[in-house]
């Protein structure tokens, strides 16, 4: 005789699949493509670019914001070449911005209450990158070295701290700057909003080298969780990517002159796939995407339940192995 239990869960993909396709039936049912009023902060390099243009692409009310505005012109140029049909000036807007301004945000908000009378969709995509160890970026000759006597000065400690600053402002106080500008507005203009964090592997799984990355990240997706539950007229989703192909290590906040670690990365998952999966992501009405997520998702399973392999495997990979 099978169990209950096991009839539940051969049956929960059925359900989930055919769960995730009503949902998106109702999105696009209640708010089409073409009428979709979609923003994008950082949206000049990166996912945030490519999923400008698969937004473009479809039809969508497009605005995409940026800190430069010869990137934004470029990406904008990219969208309407890339429209299968004529837009007008109000379909794709370019909106030179720093989401960590409060008055810029305020800006932007009014801009689109103006042309749009607000907004359906909300993508936070821009982000700092950070990738050497804790101890290093302190400046310590031999920070893994237990023979070393060496120790913190307090001058390293407030370097330390103003270089984490920096990597909090752009990966947590920005979308904290977002949400507050833009929750009441999604909230009253819109049939069906949502908002999409792009949020990042290392947010949910720590990783070597990326201990100040990780922390800002993480304050992030935990801020948006949390705020999932405060609002719930508002669906939110965050993607989580393992690494990503391009030059988003140019953009750390801890970056020394010399290593090639900065360059720009040729392995990993290709930002249009990404941008892709955020987009049926949001139609779909999804919460969490691991990505790829058998990878991600038994990587997390097994630091909760052998964490001591998952560090580990991550050590010798890294070469942090004592």
């Amino acid at each position: 005789m099978v169990s209950p239990v096991l009839y539940a869960l051969l049956a929960s993909p059925i359900l989930y699949a055919a769960w995730n396709k009503l949902l998106r039936r109702r999105r696009t049912s209640v708010i089409p493509r073409n009428q979709e009023r979609v923003i994008i902060l950082g949206a000049s390099s990166g996912i945030g670019r490519s999923t400008a243009l698969q937004y473009a692409a479809a039809g969508a009310k497009l605005c995409i914001v940026g800190r430069r505005q010869a990137e934004l012109d470029k990406v904008k140029a990219e969208c309407l070449q890339a429209r299968k049909s004529g837009a007008d000036s109000a379909s794709i807007l370019s909106i030179v911005a720093d989401f960590t301004s409060p008055e810029d945000m305020v800006r932007l908000r009014s801009e689109l209450e103006s042309v749009w009378s607000g907004i359906d969709t909300l993508i936070v995509s821009a982000g700092v990158s950070a990738i050497r160890p804790l101890l290093d970026l302190a400046g310590l000759a031999k920070p893994r070295s237990v023979d070393s006597t060496e120790q913190v000065s307090a001058e390293q400690m407030h370097r330390t701290v103003n270089t984490v600053n920096r990597a909090m402002k752009g990966n947590f106080e920005g979308p904290l700057v977002a949400a507050l500008a833009f929750i009441p507005l999604l909230q009253f203009s819109s049939r069906s909003p949502s908002i999409l964090l792009v949020s990042s592997l290392g947010a949910a799984l720590p990783a070597p080298t990326r201990s100040v990355y990780a922390a800002s990240k993480a304050a992030a997706l935990l801020l948006y969780q949390s705020l999932a539950i405060e609002h719930p007229a508002i669906a939110f989703t965050w993607v989580m990517p393992s690494t990503v192909q391009g030059n988003f290590r140019s953009t750390a906040v801890d970056r020394v002159d010399g290593p090639d670690i900065y360059k720009e990365t040729k392995e990993g998952l290709k930002q249009e796939v990404v941008a892709r999966r955020c987009i049926e992501a949001v139609d779909n009405g999804e919460k969490h995407v691991f990505m790829p997520a058998p990878f991600c998702r038994s990587g997390q399973a097994m630091y909760w339940w052998i964490p001591w392999a998952t560090e580990g495997i991550a050590r010798r990979k890294y070469n942090f192995a004592s």
